[in-house]
């Protein structure tokens, strides 16, 4: 029977379970982040979508104050009037998750109640009691 230690080449090297291992704890790492950066696009999706009503809302409010109307006054075509107008909005605003924007009515909306809703329910802003 031979004795002798293998040779520095033979030594040298991964063994396949160490190699698999590392490969394994990697994706496992992935995986994690992979679910990490959804999360996040979610949240900033829901935080931009709640800036757009809030603008929307915001210029809302100056075409009234600009025009002498009154929460609770009725008016013509108000979406046309502030959405679709260049001096608000140059682009028109979008769910940046692919929600549609919904309008109140032709009435100017009480001080609280946003004049534009999205349809995706977490998009919703938890607090509009200044708007």
């Amino acid at each position: 029977m031979n004795q002798t230690p293998p040779s520095e080449s033979a030594r040298k090297g991964f063994t396949l379970i160490e190699i698999t291992l590392v490969v394994a704890v990697l994706l496992g790492l992935i995986s994690v982040l992979y679910l990490g950066v959804n999360e996040f696009k979610k949240g900033s999706n829901r935080a931009l979508c709640i800036q757009n009503v809030a603008n929307i809302q915001q210029a809302t409010r100056s075409y009234c104050n600009m025009n002498n109307l009154d929460p609770g006054d009725f008016t013509t075509e108000l979406e046309d009037k502030v959405i679709n107008n260049p001096g608000f909005f140059p682009k028109t605003p979008f769910c940046p998750a692919g929600g549609e924007y919904t309008y109140v009515s032709e009435k100017v909306p009480d001080v609280g109640t946003p004049f534009a809703k999205c349809s995706i329910e977490e998009h919703v802003p938890r607090k509009t009691d200044s708007w």
